[in-house]
């Protein structure tokens, strides 16, 4: 099995099971996830919390899927249809990304203060349930791949059984940092390498943490896989194989 191919296939189609036992066309596989997701949507979400504005709920999920990998706010998304001329107080927006929480279309992942050691109340991220559904609701864009990936390093981390965070050092941004019983990982990701200044904003929050836990640098390259004092670098084809998290 060549697991970067098979990475690939995922990257683009997702992980529900129905795509990968069935022989779906690729025009198909889209509107097979469109319609989980309206059903999800229709049953878990609008009906089980008596939405009725449904036109303003399908646009926070687009705000959100437009902004994953990104931290924000319940205040940015009022802030941002305020700016559209539409008005939504800051109640619903909670109210919303809770009942999409609930119906597991988005996920919410709290924001830690590494050196503080304590769970902060503001700038969490959100992620999509599956990144499949990303692109059923937003279609296929390049920009989104940051994200995506990230996306994707969260839900490996959580199938693994890690409680999962975004991390604060100071005034750096560490992707996630992962816990499970003692076991704890640091994880920053990219697309790629692709300058040293990439190198240096993605190592460089790794590199001010001191402990012996290990630090990892994910990224879509094949050919560098360096190793900066002690913080790795891998390919997020092998980082999702799930190899690597088992021996952790």
């Amino acid at each position: 099995m060549n697991i970067r191919l098979e990475f690939n296939t995922f990257l683009r189609m997702g992980g529900f099971p129905v795509l990968h036992i069935a022989d779906y066309p690729p025009d198909a596989v889209y509107k097979v996830v469109y319609d989980i997701y309206s059903s999800a949507i229709l049953r878990d979400t609008i009906q089980r919390n008596n939405i009725r504005d449904v036109e303003l709920l399908e646009r926070v999920v687009k705000f959100v899927f437009d902004n994953v990998g990104n931290k924000f706010s319940a205040k940015n998304v009022a802030d941002y249809f305020k700016s559209q001329q539409r008005k939504i107080d800051l109640n619903t927006v909670y109210n919303y990304l809770s009942a999409l929480q609930s119906a597991f279309i988005i996920d919410r992942i709290p924001r830690y203060d590494v050196k503080g050691k304590e769970i902060l109340k503001t700038h969490e991220k959100y992620f999509a349930g599956d990144q499949a559904i990303i692109y059923a609701v937003m279609g296929y864009k390049d920009r989104l791949i940051s994200g995506v990936l990230e996306n994707i390093v969260m839900l490996e981390l959580k199938r693994r059984g890690y409680r999962v965070f975004t991390g604060k050092w100071d005034d750096r941004e560490i992707d996630f940092v992962a816990e499970k019983n003692e076991a704890k990982i640091y994880v920053q990701v990219a697309y790629k390498m692709e300058g040293q200044s990439t190198v240096d904003r993605e190592f460089a929050p790794l590199l001010d943490i001191r402990d012996h836990h290990p630090k990892y640098v994910v990224t879509m390259d094949e050919l560098w896989h360096d190793n900066i004092e002690g913080v790795k670098h891998i390919n997020i084809a092998i980082f999702a194989n799930g190899k690597l998290l088992k021996m952790l």
